[in-house]
């Protein structure tokens, strides 16, 4: 089966990476970037098109007509899409007999738009799933191919849930792309009625506000660790990183004292009360330390 490839994340590449040992699976082009000012995750897949001896397009901004040429160019007979930034226009949604798959880290037809991953933890939800589907011209609208859940712990981060979401769709990679390959894949259609569609998150959403409570707090920093941009607190005048933080339940101690107060400072670990409970900062970069009975 002639697949063309698109992508630009750490995701792409896994995929790409274990769509190349599939025996269905055959490779005729790759589109992807060099650079990213928008994708904390971004990794370009280039070297796996040099690598398997693909031709390789190099996109630039989102003029799409000169990247629908090329692929027309290489006739494919499906089109995978897995970590682009941009809708596809309507003109290569139509290029592959079998459509353009696309993928969704969120349980479709709800929490349809954008940083999924993040929200999912930001919101403190149990469950999400990893979606592929056929793109049309609404975003993550399109019939799904394959879903399957993945249950989000409370010790799971952006981190352990990005490997969680990726082990999964490898296997699901396999089963589908043989099911394409020998024209027996499923298809099913979205209930919209149940879609909901979450925005772009901007440098505010990023921002810890000590009244808030600590469970929004750690829900916040896990949402936001690596591989992403981190949560960011106000300390000194500036902007500083909080990567990995505990929820410390205080049970109606402290209940008088303000939030943003420092509780404890022990090894680079600050306790902080909150609008309720308090948090202890693991990984931060609050330099120098503040001292005990200080407020940020």
């Amino acid at each position: 089966m002639r697949v063309v490839f698109i992508g630009c994340v750490d995701f792409s590449f896994q995929m790409l990476s274990h769509l190349l040992t599939l025996p269905e699976f055959e490779l005729v082009g790759v589109v992807t970037r060099r650079q990213s000012d928008f994708n904390a995750d971004f990794k370009s897949i280039e070297p796996l098109a040099e690598s398997a001896g693909s031709p390789c397009f190099i996109a630039k901004g989102n003029d799409q007509n000169e990247m629908a040429d090329w692929i027309k160019e290489l006739n494919p007979d499906v089109v995978y899409c897995f970590g682009w930034a941009y809708l596809l226009s309507k003109e290569i949604l139509k290029i592959a007999p079998l459509g353009v798959v696309g993928y969704h880290p969120a349980l479709l037809p709800k929490n349809r738009g954008r940083h999924p991953i993040i929200w999912a933890l930001a919101l403190g939800l149990t469950e999400t799933a990893s979606t592929f589907f056929f793109m049309d011209e609404g975003a993550d609208s399109g019939d799904i191919l394959s879903q399957v859940k993945v249950k989000i712990t409370s010790s799971d981060a952006a981190g352990s849930l990005y490997k969680n979401l990726s082990d999964v769709a490898r296997k699901q990679v396999s089963q589908f792309t043989a099911q394409l390959a020998g024209g027996n894949s499923p298809r099913i259609k979205q209930n919209h009625s149940q879609a909901n569609y979450w925005r772009k998150r901007g440098k505010n959403d990023g921002l810890i506000d000590w009244r808030m409570s600590a469970g929004n707090i750690h829900n916040l920093v896990r949402a936001l660790t690596h591989p992403y941009v981190g949560a960011h607190c106000l300390y000194l005048g500036g902007d500083r990183k909080v990567w990995k933080c505990e929820w410390l339940p205080l049970k109606g101690k402290f209940a008088n004292i303000e939030p943003g107060k420092v509780l404890k400072v022990r090894n680079k670990r600050i306790t902080i009360k909150c609008g309720e409970d308090a948090v202890v900062l693991i990984q931060h970069e609050l330099d120098p330390l503040p001292k005990e009975g200080d407020y940020l």
